[in-house]
């Protein structure tokens, strides 16, 4: 039986602290698109009613029966044009279902993680892509993983400038971009930063930590101040090197290659670019949830990267993964839980366990 973590609504005292008893029961209702009736409750505090329903993560959603199956295509690689065609959808109706997808997946993300194990390293390095135009609006992406499980930690794009031959046809383009987008401003060390504080924050101040990188020279300097009290060993490696399995950066190398592979709008020769940066970092956030929650690490694995590092007690589902709504942090409902458990409680739940 469904049990609600808290009161939805966020100006109620029961939302931040609720009791054990801070709802009643309030009936049920039949959906059009549920086979089952859905439990209602009414908040003790503010009076105001809500269902199970409320607490899902396709609350509100129109054919909500296509999310799964729009997730798994566009992890798989397939555009968005192609995806609408299969499931019977206009595209401006994929767009919007797949924004809304996106932005679960990254409050997902965040909520599932913790702290890593003692034996945890890091792999960083940047990929390059583009935005509308290639030779105009280029893109950095950084990408941060863990070594051994292959759990990606982060990656998000950052704007840089064009560079490399300047033909008198580029340049030409080049000041027509400038005078329609504005001058191009490179972000680059800005996005690395970012990237690298949100492996920081799974790592505590005991741990020997090991980073790989190539040798690019900013990135000392960003390690140290994002990792700053943890005991850090930055080793760099050049980029020239062979990329074959016994470079030290195979592990980042392989993984930016299969994001090539499942996220169109990073393959090099392909239409399905994106026209517009932000809608890139939702795109990494559906890849990163599919590689972390579903897929295995390799084909020979039973485990998935999140369940190697103790993250969820087992390899999700696409179902599940698209379960409840993760609006409210570690307070929102665990994936695996069917009754309504927090993930707070969830996690201390596996600690215990192990």
């Amino acid at each position: 039986m469904f049990h609600p973590p808290c009161c939805p609504y966020r100006h109620c005292s029961s939302h931040t602290d609720p009791g054990p008893d801070f709802f009643l029961r309030h009936g049920t209702y039949h959906p059009k698109c549920r086979p089952h009736p859905v439990p209602r409750f009414r908040c003790r505090s503010c009076r105001r009613t809500f269902s199970r329903q409320t607490f899902r993560a396709d609350y509100r959603d129109h054919k909500p029966s296509r999310n799964v199956r729009l997730f798994l295509s566009i992890a798989s690689g397939t555009g968005i044009r192609q995806s609408a065609r299969h499931l019977g959808l206009t595209l401006r109706n994929t767009q919007l279902k797949l924004r809304k997808i996106s932005r679960h997946l990254r409050r997902l993300n965040l909520n599932v993680r913790g702290k890593l194990p003692a034996d945890a390293g890091f792999h960083l390095d940047e990929l390059e892509t583009y935005e509308g135009q290639r030779n105009t609006r280029p893109l950095s992406v950084p990408v941060l993983i863990e070594s051994r499980s292959r759990y990606i930690v982060w990656a998000e794009s950052a704007t840089i400038r064009p560079r490399g031959k300047m033909t008198p046809k580029r340049v030409k383009a080049v000041l027509e971009s400038q005078k329609r987008h504005g001058i191009r401003r490179d972000r680059s060390r800005r996005a690395v930063h970012r990237t690298l504080q949100r492996g920081a924050q799974l790592v505590t101040r005991e741990m020997r930590l090991l980073l790989r990188t190539d040798e690019k020279s900013s990135y000392p300097g960003l390690a140290r101040r994002a990792f700053r009290d943890a005991r850090l060993r930055h080793e760099c490696t050049n980029s020239k090197l062979l990329r074959a399995t016994w470079n030290p950066l195979f592990p980042i190398n392989h993984e930016e290659a299969v994001m090539r592979d499942l996220m169109g709008r990073l393959r090099r020769q392909s239409w399905l670019g994106s026209k517009m940066r932000r809608y890139l970092d939702l795109g990494l956030q559906v890849h990163m949830a599919y590689r972390n929650l579903v897929r295995k690490r390799f084909n020979y694995d039973e485990a998935s990267p999140a369940e190697m590092l103790g993250f969820v007690p087992r390899r999700l589902t696409a179902g599940e993964v698209l379960s409840w709504r993760q609006d409210w942090g570690v307070r929102s409902v665990h994936p695996l839980s069917g009754r309504g458990t927090p993930i707070e409680r969830a996690r201390q739940a596996m600690e215990l366990a192990a």
